[in-house]
């Protein structure tokens, strides 16, 4: 009865072993297509050590993602509103004010902001021209007047009545501050 029982434990790892293996082969198939030709090893215990292209998804590990920060999430939203109507006092989600299109963004990204821009311009975290980020809150006209840096030199914002939320020069505007959340 003990060498049945030996043979069945035999059996039995070298069963989860090879499941273990086929599953480091398959995800090492999925990821390679995204995945640079970098190979990290990988330790699968009682099985072995695999070379294993990328890793993607770890962080730290060539091709990995980078999570996308608030003030990303907040300008990928606020881009999703370019063309709606510049409403006053609107808030969205089909037509805002400038302050409306920032807190409205925001909001999309998990990120709770104040309403209006003088309000907007104390909270977060000052940032100079040269450091700015895209979705930082950019404000001008001495803080009358807020949009989401979009990188390259170019900022979303609702400007005014009449006109669409829309990209536009940064330097169109005077700059007054910034604000990272």
């Amino acid at each position: 009865m003990s060498k049945h029982t030996l043979t069945h434990t035999h059996r039995l790892r070298r069963s989860v072993r090879a499941i273990a293996v086929g599953a480091a082969i398959v995800g090492g198939a999925v990821a390679l297509p995204a995945a640079p030709a970098l190979a990290q090893p990988i330790t699968i215990p009682g099985v072995g050590t695999f070379d294993v292209p990328g890793l993607p998804g770890v962080p730290g590990a060539p091709g990995a993602p980078i999570a996308a920060s608030h003030g990303q999430r907040a300008l990928d939203a606020a881009q999703t509103k370019l063309g709606s109507p510049y409403v006053w006092g609107a808030t969205g989600p089909n037509a805002f004010d400038c302050s409306g299109l920032v807190q409205w963004a925001y909001r999309q990204a998990g990120v709770s902001l104040p309403r209006v821009t003088y309000d907007q311009v104390n909270g977060g975290a000052p940032v100079s021209k040269a450091d700015l980020q895209p979705g930082d809150a950019v404000f001008f006209y001495g803080a009358e007047h807020v949009g989401l840096y979009a990188g390259g030199g170019m900022v979303v914002h609702a400007p005014t009545e009449g006109q669409p939320v829309k990209r536009a020069p940064l330097d169109s505007m005077p700059f007054f501050a910034a604000r990272r959340y």
